[in-house]
């Protein structure tokens, strides 16, 4: 056996190419739209490697921007593929948990290495085609992000291993070891980002687990190609198994199972509570207690104060809630603006709404694109037509909704005249965001709303220029947001600089793209030896003078 000690290399972030005109990858990626964009994958279910077309195909991924074009038609798992999955995982942990985190962690990074040379233009293209992302938004996410969640993920977990008791005193040698959860991992991904539906799976995988996966059905295109880069960059069959499945099959055989290790979730609150209570309801029929960590909900704010710069902020109002369709996480859904501020601010963020322009990703003057279904369509479309019947609310700016070729919500503003607005306090997920604008004399009134008004907890921004107001305003809202922005919108984490995570009913907050999401994968053995031999069990205070 080799002694040798591997360093796993410091990470860099990622460069976000710019697709700017005659660049090199913008050519090659307009290549491979027009080579791709007609294309239709079978997607199977995946288990130990081995590809299964069920015929179970009730389900077929169609193109947001042009719902006339099936792109992907997915195989579901019934409920015997799925305990087969479960067995597969069971025993493949076995063998992968015992490999040195050096051998799991060159998957990941070779990985990282094929997704940003090889397949960069395949992985942006099924991204923009598959969830309807503009190029630079599925840069961010599909490449750069997920090279990030590689390289960084690999990186964390060595420091983990690296962390031992502190002292070992004369006679005894103290020492802890690190392995991943017996069992199996369950994932669930969500259709916007490429990269955090990956990562659900490839984190636990990394430190020694081994997952049942199941991507968003929506986003399938971009999830398959994932599972085939890591599968040529070395990972063993069994580890990650693609099983897509119903929620009746998932809840039945998946949440059941004695062998339920752990749930990496990115979601709606509504499906993570419902496995919470299944797993609560079931907790006396597994090997162990299972992990649950999850990002769920949001209603991300925006909260300026009068001395915040106007230009920032509308700028802000408008990356923050309309890049891609609002479909983010951490997308400004609601804003808290000062009445000093208004007048100058509402004709500039109208403008400046209106000049954004509409249509299919493959467009690269487009900065808006379609919503990823029909479901999101309908859902979107009734709060903005409440809007429109509200004497509560008044449209700003958009609120055109168009399904005829596609799934188009032109971006909307709506403006609140109660702070509890439907809109102000609902979760939408779209291309909508609701204003509400508070008496600069009431901003402690106005704060109060931001904090208790929903029950999420997961971005949040602040504008002003005022240090000491920065400080105010931060302090009151400590419990409002996991990922908190001072002067800037309140999306766009990165890997490596704001771990990402939300507390309340924003999820467990175990902040992904770093080593408190990875800890959650692990279990540690404390081991003491002892060098001396003990030959009498008398203490010393037993003896009498």
């Amino acid at each position: 056996m080799s002694l040798t000690h591997f360093n796993i290399p410091l990470p860099t972030n990622e460069p976000v190419k710019s697709y700017a005109p005659g660049s090199p990858e913008k050519a090659e990626l307009k290549k491979e739209l027009a080579l791709k964009s007609d294309q239709h994958t079978e997607v199977p279910v995946v288990i130990g490697g081995e590809r299964i077309f069920t015929g179970e195909t009730s389900f077929s991924a169609v193109c947001p921007h042009n719902h006339q074009k099936k792109l992907s038609t997915v195989h579901f798992a019934d409920k015997i593929l799925l305990q087969k999955a479960i067995d597969t995982a069971v025993k493949a942990q076995k063998t992968w948990a015992e490999l040195p985190l050096s051998e799991r962690a060159g998957v990941f990074l070779k990985a990282a290495d094929l997704l940003a040379t090889k397949y960069r233009s395949a992985m942006n293209v099924a991204t923009m085609i598959g969830q309807s992302k503009n190029i630079y938004q599925s840069e961010i996410d599909a490449v750069a992000e997920l090279c990030d969640f590689f390289r960084f993920n690999a990186y964390f977990a060595a420091k983990i291993l690296e962390e031992q008791p502190l002292y070992s005193p004369p006679g005894q040698w103290n020492r802890m070891e690190s392995r991943g959860l017996e069992g199996f991992v369950f994932a669930i991904g969500p259709f916007n980002f490429t990269s955090i539906s990956l990562n659900l799976a490839a984190a636990p995988a990394l430190m020694g687990c081994s997952v049942l996966w199941k991507p968003a059905s929506t986003a399938m295109l971009s999830s398959y190609l994932g599972l085939q880069i890591l599968e040529e960059a070395g990972l063993p069959p069994g580890i990650i198994n693609l099983v897509p499945a119903s929620h009746s099959a998932i809840t039945d055989v998946v949440l059941k199972s004695p062998d339920l290790a752990g749930v990496h979730f990115t979601g709606s609150t509504q499906t993570f509570n419902s496995f919470w209570q299944t797993i609560g309801q079931n907790i006396g029929s597994y090997r162990a207690y299972p992990r649950l960590v999850g990002e769920t909900g949001g209603k991300d704010f925006i909260f300026a104060h009068a001395s915040a710069s106007v230009d920032t902020l509308c700028t802000a109002l408008v990356r923050g809630a309309f890049e891609y369709q609002g479909q983010k996480c951490s997308a400004a859904s609601r804003a808290f603006i000062p009445k000093s501020l208004w007048p100058q601010l509402k004709s500039q963020l109208i403008d400046m709404t209106q000049s954004l322009k509409i249509g299919t990703p493959d467009d690269f003057t487009n900065f808006i694109t379609a919503v990823i279904d029909k479901r999101a369509f309908d859902k979107i479309k009734s709060y903005i037509e409440h809007a429109k019947n509200s004497p509560d609310a008044e449209i700003l700016v958009g609120g055109e909704c168009d399904d005829s070729t596609g799934y188009f919500i032109h971006p909307t503003i709506i403006m609140a005249k109660q702070p509890r607005y439907k809109t102000m306090v609902e979760e939408i997920f779209g291309p909508v965001l609701t204003l509400y604008v508070y008496d600069d004399n009431k901003l402690e009134d106005a704060l109060t709303e931001c904090d208790e008004a929903t029950p999420y907890a997961l971005t949040g921004a602040i504008f002003a220029q005022d240090r000491r107001v920065i400080h105010q305003l931060t302090e009151r809202l400590k419990y409002t947001a996991g990922n908190f922005y001072v002067n800037d919108k309140p999306t766009g984490a990165v890997v490596g600089q704001q771990p990402f995570g939300g507390a309340r009913g924003s999820g467990t907050n175990d902040k992904a793209g770093s080593s408190f999401n990875l800890m959650r994968w692990i279990n540690q053995r404390t081991i003491k030896e002892n060098f001396y031999s003990v030959t009498d069990y008398r203490y010393p205070f037993m003896q009498e003078p």
